[in-house]
């Protein structure tokens, strides 16, 4: 299995200093599953080119290895392992580039900390997603992409492609980063690993995912896949990933709000929601509110109205949105002991803050709707877990209830964001299974007109925290 990376920044040479190899010698390094050998092919004042050989040894793949009744699988003799990209390839690179990886260099700091033109070229990739897949990984990344299938057998064309691919991806960046994003993705697109995956490879992945990981739209995907599919411990990753936020266009956001608006105006579910949260959190006593997903701040305005509140905290993601609710609020003319009570941050609903400790209650209020379903597990530790208040309060839409909005075609949901809208059965399920593993009680009402058949516009539940010193 063979990588190349190489450069035309002149002089092209400097890529020895940027990797640590000395173009001129051969490098052989042992590794516990064979040995790395790294050579430049060509090495010249405009293009230069540093091949790095994994020789895998197959004896020591096996050696030693076999289920449970010590008898060994055909798999373990006849496997793809030695010649395609896999996370033996991630292990030898971090391996032999480990100062670039880290981003040092003893002699030529400055050329570390600079983008040049890199191009990378694996001969032997598995990608199962195809091209498509491949570019949803890379582009992102800012990397031109060119992909290529690889037949089954030359001699009999017939067959088709294989599931391998020979890529090719060049951009400018750090070899630094370069290196970073092979060194995940190359056994995301392999979707397998050679060693046991626990929480030590969590931490391995927000190293090595640091700076770009966060903001990659198939953050999920990648995760998940790097982590095999282990769900407890891809959760743990994004949970610690820092969300950093791309706003929608301000004419798509308004759009999406207006459209849900008109939906819901007839019998006006907006007005009676904050009603009745507001309602709820006096009845808890509660006196430091924390609103999760505040969006513009219609239930921050709310609050103020009530003296009993003492601290009124607003949380959003987006720092758009939270200037357009400091504008709703008219904090900049608010008299300075109202302006006292309320403060506004901003942060993601999926990361765990310790700005979020010591309040009474929490609410989210048709925000949990918005969130990509692998998410909702990190939002679920964030609250209930780390923030952990007395009470919390969680609203969303009832799709049953969807049929008695006549200006609402069958089968679209209300906002044009949303990502699902669960039934009742489906949204009780996950508050009774939300409260027993985080130690709450919680209890259902309902919002708007209530249906015989259907039920609710919107579902509320208010959750109890268990604990005596929360």
């Amino acid at each position: 299995m063979l990588i190349t990376i190489s450069t035309t920044h002149r002089p092209a040479t400097d890529l020895g200093y940027v990797l640590l190899k000395n173009p001129d010698k051969l490098h052989t390094f042992d590794l516990s599953f064979g040995r790395a050998h790294v050579f430049f092919p060509e090495a010249g004042e405009e293009k230069c080119t540093a091949c790095l050989l994994l020789d895998v040894d197959t004896v020591a793949l096996v050696r030693g290895k076999g289920d449970s009744s010590g008898a060994r699988t055909l798999d373990q003799y006849v496997n793809d392992r030695p010649y395609v990209a896999s996370s033996f390839l991630s292990v030898a690179l971090a391996r032999v580039f480990g100062t670039c990886l880290s981003g040092k260099s003893k002699e030529r700091q400055d050329l570390a900390d600079m983008s040049i033109p890199l191009e990378a070229r694996i001969p032997v990739l598995p990608c199962r997603g195809g091209e498509a897949f491949l570019k949803k990984l890379f582009e992102p990344l800012g990397y031109e992409v060119e992909a290529q299938p690889l037949v089954l057998d030359e001699k009999f064309v017939d067959w088709g492609n294989s599931s391998y691919w020979s890529l090719t991806i060049s951009g400018v960046k750090r070899a630094k980063d370069l290196l970073s994003h092979l060194y995940v993705l190359i056994p995301v697109l392999d979707d397998d690993k050679h060693y046991y995956v626990d929480e030590a490879e969590v931490q391995k992945l927000l190293k090595f995912g640091e700076g770009w990981l966060s903001s990659h739209p198939y953050k999920d995907v990648i995760s998940r896949r790097y982590l095999l599919h282990k769900r407890s411990l891809s959760n743990l990753a994004l949970s610690q990933l820092v969300e950093e936020v791309e706003d929608l266009p301000e004419e798509d956001a308004a759009r999406n709000l207006q459209e849900e608006e008109q939906v819901e105006r007839p019998i006006s579910l907006n007005e009676q929601r904050m009603k009745t949260v507001v309602e709820v959190l006096r009845d808890s006593g509660a006196r430091r509110v924390l609103d999760l997903g505040c969006g513009e701040g219609r239930l921050l305005k709310a609050l103020l109205e009530h003296r009993e509140f003492e601290q009124i905290t607003g949380v959003d993601v987006s720092p758009r949105v939270l200037e357009k609710a400091g504008d709703r609020l008219r904090l900049e003319r608010m008299p300075e002991r109202a302006r006292a009570r309320i403060t506004l941050l901003q942060g993601s609903l999926v990361y765990r803050d310790d700005r979020l400790k010591g309040f009474d209650a929490a609410t989210c209020v048709e925000v949990i709707e918005h969130m990509d379903p692998p998410r909702i597990p990190a939002f679920e530790q964030a609250v209930f877990e780390h923030a952990r208040p007395s009470t919390v309060i969680v609203t969303t839409p009832n799709v049953e209830y969807n049929k008695k909005f006549e200006n609402l075609p069958s089968g679209k949901l209300r906002h044009g964001d949303h990502r699902f809208e669960w039934t009742r059965a489906e949204f009780e399920k996950w508050c009774n299974s939300v409260a027993l593993r985080y130690r709450y009680s919680v209890r259902f009402e309902s919002i708007g007109p209530v249906d015989e058949e259907l039920g609710p516009p919107t579902q509320m539940g208010v959750f109890s925290c268990e604990d005596s010193s929360s």
